[in-house]
Formats: C-alpha cells, sequence, structure tokens
C-alpha cells in the first residue's frame, strides 16, 4: 500500500488511506478516481465505476449482453447498480451529476510556417519556474479482456455506450454517446481479463512531457512515450506503477459530441499502438492477473 500512495501521489494526485484501503482524486473533485484494496496476493482489478443514467434499462439489457445484475461486493454500498459482464469484470453505475468544467489553462500556441500566433515572447520559461504536474480527471481506462470485440458489445448493448475505432480484434475503443473524449473504455486483447492503464488528462503535450519525466524520475520504473496516438490522437507518457501496469498522462484527445455523428475506423495493426514515439517496452501489453511473470 505504502509503494501505491507514493506512486500515485508523486503522479500528482491526492490521497487519503486507512492503512487498508487508500483513495486518490484530481485536485478540486469530489469522487475517487483511484481507489487500492490491501490485501490480495497479488494485483487485480476489482472493479470500474461509471457515471450513468436509465440504470432500469441498463440492469434489463445486462442479461441481454450476457452479464449478470449482481449484490455490492463487500466494503461497497449498494448505491447505483453493480454488474459482471461475460468476463467477469464488474462495473459499478451511478447516477451523479457531472463534474463542473475545469478551469481553462493557458492555451497551447504553436508557431508554424504562415502561421504565427505568438509574438516578442518565449512559449517557454525556465524550467525552475513550472509547478509539479497534477492530473485534471481520469479520461479512460484500458481492459485486457480474451475476446475484446465481445467485450465492446457488452459496454454498447447492456451499458450503452459506442465503439469508436478498433484495431482488427486486438484493441478497441467506446465511449459515451454525448459530449466525450473519443474513448472513456478501451480493451485490448489478452489470454484473460485485467487492467492494463489510467488516463489522466493533464493541460498540453508539454505537461505530458514534463509530467512524465518527473514521475519516471521519482519512480524509478519503467516508461514508454513521449509519443502521440492514431487512434484518439492523444499525445501520451506511460509510466509503470508497482504492480506491471501502467499510468499515462494524456493531451489532445479527440473529442465526440454526439456518436450519431460519429463512424468508427478500423484501423491497421501499424496504427494500434502509436503514430510516433520511442519502441515498445517489452511487457506493455503484459497481463500481469495472468501471468505474474515476464
Amino acid at each position: 500500500m505504502d509503494d501505491g500512495i507514493r506512486f500515485y501521489t508523486d503522479a500528482g494526485l491526492e490521497a487519503e488511506s486507512d492503512g487498508k484501503v487508500a483513495r486518490f482524486r484530481c485536485t478540486g473533485q469530489e469522487r475517487d478516481s483511484i481507489i487500492l484494496i490491501s490485501g490480495a496476493s497479488k494485483k487485480r482489478l476489482h472493479h470500474v465505476a461509471l457515471r450513468a443514467n436509465g440504470l432500469d434499462k441498463i440492469a434489463a439489457d445486462t442479461a441481454t449482453a450476457g452479464g449478470s445484475v449482481i449484490t455490492a461486493p463487500d466494503g461497497f454500498e449498494e448505491d447505483g447498480l453493480w454488474v459482471r459482464d461475460p468476463h467477469g469484470v464488474v462495473y459499478h453505475l451511478v447516477e451523479r451529476p457531472a463534474d463542473a468544467a475545469p478551469a481553462a489553462g493557458e492555451s497551447f500556441e504553436i508557431n508554424g510556417p504562415c502561421r504565427i500566433i505568438r509574438t516578442r515572447r518565449s512559449a517557454i520559461k525556465p524550467s525552475g519556474q513550472y509547478p509539479p504536474v497534477r492530473p485534471i480527471k481520469l479520461g479512460h481506462v484500458l481492459l485486457f479482456t480474451p475476446d475484446v470485440m465481445a467485450s465492446v458489445r457488452f459496454v454498447t448493448e447492456a451499458l450503452g455506450m459506442g465503439l469508436t475505432d478498433h484495431a482488427q480484434d486486438v484493441v478497441a475503443f467506446t465511449c459515451a454517446r454525448k459530449d466525450s473524449d473519443h474513448h472513456v473504455i478501451a480493451f485490448a486483447k489478452s489470454a484473460g481479463s485485467g487492467f492494463h492503464h489510467a488516463s489522466f488528462q493533464v493541460n498540453d503535450p508539454d505537461e505530458v512531457g514534463r509530467g512524465g519525466a518527473a514521475l519516471v524520475a521519482k519512480s524509478g520504473r519503467g516508461d514508454w512515450g513521449f509519443g502521440r496516438h492514431t487512434v484518439g490522437s492523444n499525445f501520451f507518457h506511460y509510466i509503470q506503477d508497482p504492480w506491471g501496469s501502467w499510468f499515462e498522462y494524456y493531451a489532445d484527445m479527440d473529442y465526440i459530441d454526439d456518436y450519431a455523428l460519429w463512424s468508427p475506423t478500423n484501423y491497421g495493426p501499424e496504427d494500434s499502438m502509436a503514430n510516433w514515439g520511442p519502441k515498445l517496452p517489452p511487457d506493455f501489453i503484459h497481463n500481469y492477473e495472468v501471468d505474474p511473470g515476464c
């Protein structure tokens, strides 16, 4: 637990812990983004929580989509709706207001040929004048699954989400149907279910770079980045957490205001991971919940 608290607070989250459960929030938010529960013999995904409406319909559609409605796990309240998908992944759906819009940061301005928008001033301050990077929100999670498109069918048919894009049956991305980042839940193929990464939004690509470099220096763990994804278009930097899964800083994600006006693309394998960036770490797509060794 101490390693987890140190890692996530170094990443810029605020922590509250009673020794058995640690909760982490983005500054200014009144909900948890990450919860760590001690006592398991190895790392495993407990559940994913989502804001939702129409819970009665979701409950009815869950059985049709091959899932089940369940009671709340020990230590968690029976509020909202708890469901399990066909692969055993648990989702907690809660009706609650949307978060207040965060305050806008400084605009990220880029001078280019025939496009000069910044004059007579430097874009970058001396490095010592920047405060530590703090995430704005948890943007999405990526889960391992033995059947990517079956997991997509569950969240689209039962939870009412939309498939945004995919790369064959290797990785797929789903969003909310209104006013959503390109992806909220993504799925990657593996021998079993598990948690791959949580991705946190920061203000701009500079913060992705600064935040990633600082967390790598503090954690001493593996990383992948700085780079940019094809699917979703976001800049990224991933840093490995104490259990082999990953923490991502991102900026400039594609946005889908109305899913009815979006057309999914099936990308080739060459675009499933990144448009550009450094070489992929050898264990980046390793599911430590299925095989602890690598």
